[in-house]
């Protein structure tokens, strides 16, 4: 499949102004196959202020938010970029990406990351239920990001094209949230700052798979392999030894402060697919640990075979820091694939359905460049 490149700009509508929402908004302004012609915001608040206004971008883009669904729904917008939070409500975002669909209106979200792959953590019916939805609206729903995303599905496995055997691969996040502001991730998912004997969602038997497991079966799609069931997950938490504060929350000693996780794909019992996780709230804790050969948080793709590859992908933004660009990363992932995924068959489709996906469009200085 060849990049799409759409004859026209398509009209696209952000949804949410918070964390990814106020960086998507920059990006559809800034990118020339596309217009931006509303925002949904969930904050009363933010209601009729200027799009402009809530990117920070220091000037007003004529496009007012609002709380009002049907509105949106109503300017038949070629894609909607949702970058409204998932996580604490997985089946009722499902709900709401469904219904978008089903009236038409293309979508590419950061969520909920169970949706980054179509077989083997949702019941069957309920991907059926999506993919008909798409076909009765003629639309389809891409989820994808940078991890889960880019940097654990497209990544590794262009990387393997260079492969003569594959024994083993290894995506590895590896870094400090303590710039990082998700207080509902943070505390309730993850458990930082809570006592090691607390029981957040995260680490209960189950959940890793549900949320990382599809990286994993996705990798395991593209290379043609079949996994043993189920995926192994391994968990290991330590206390903060020392007393730190963080965008999201104080850390306080004695209390949960790094943790390192894995969701492992094994065929015939043996480990061939490794989703790894190192994060500290602290950049000095756990030595001992994997970390980043500069900077302070870096993707790592690990693979064993012939030959043996390491490529090891660092960010940071040009205001900020590594938890600033992760969320442009996140948030421009998913416009730079809205012309693929407007033209995609309907239905649910994964970073295995899409063509080459590229920044086409944003080199600084040329005719229709970034501004």
């Amino acid at each position: 499949m060849s990049q799409v490149i759409p004859d026209k700009p398509l009209r696209v509508v952000v949804w949410s102004t918070g964390t990814i929402g106020r960086h998507a908004i920059a990006g559809v302004d800034a990118h020339p196959d596309l217009e931006l012609v509303g925002v949904w915001t969930s904050t009363p608040e933010k209601h009729g202020k200027d799009a402009g206004e809530l990117a920070e971008l220091g000037r007003e883009l004529g496009v007012k938010a609002t709380t009002d669904r049907d509105e949106l729904v109503a300017l038949r917008p070629d894609c909607i970029v949702h970058g409204a939070m998932t996580d604490d409500r997985v089946f009722e975002s499902i709900e709401d990406l469904t219904g978008l669909i089903r009236d038409g209106i293309n979508v590419v979200s950061s969520g909920p990351v169970i949706l980054l792959h179509r077989e083997g953590t949702l019941p069957a019916e309920m991907i059926e239920a999506i993919d008909e939805a798409g076909r009765q609206g003629n639309a389809s729903l891409h989820v994808n990001g940078i991890d889960p995303g880019f940097a654990n599905d497209v990544l590794p496995l262009v990387m393997t094209s260079l492969s003569q055997r594959v024994d083993h691969i290894k995506v590895s996040e590896i870094a400090d949230y303590s710039t990082y502001y998700q207080p509902v991730v943070m505390r309730d998912l993850f458990g930082f700052g809570q006592p090691l004997d607390a029981k957040p969602l995260l680490w209960e038997p189950g959940i890793l798979t549900t949320a990382w497991g599809p990286v994993v079966r996705v990798i395991a799609a593209g290379l043609g392999v079949t996994l043993d069931e189920p995926l192994v997950e391994e968990v290991t938490r330590r206390p903060a030894p020392r007393t730190v504060s963080t965008v999201s929350l104080d850390v306080e000693e004695g209390t949960m402060g790094s943790v390192l996780f894995r969701v492992i794909g094994t065929v015939d019992g043996v480990p061939r697919i490794t989703l790894e996780h190192v994060t500290r709230t602290d950049a000095t804790a756990e030595p001992d640990w994997p970390t980043p050969l500069e900077g302070d948080g870096c993707y790592r793709i690990e693979i064993t075979g012939e030959p043996c590859m390491k490529v090891e992908f660092t960010h940071h933004g040009e205001h900020g820091d590594h938890n600033v660009s992760g969320m442009i990363i996140t948030a421009q992932r998913l416009i730079n694939a809205v012309p693929a995924v407007v033209a995609a068959e309907p239905g649910l489709r994964s970073a295995l359905d899409l063509p080459l996906v590229t920044g086409r469009g944003l080199v600084a200085g040329t005719d229709g460049g970034a501004r």
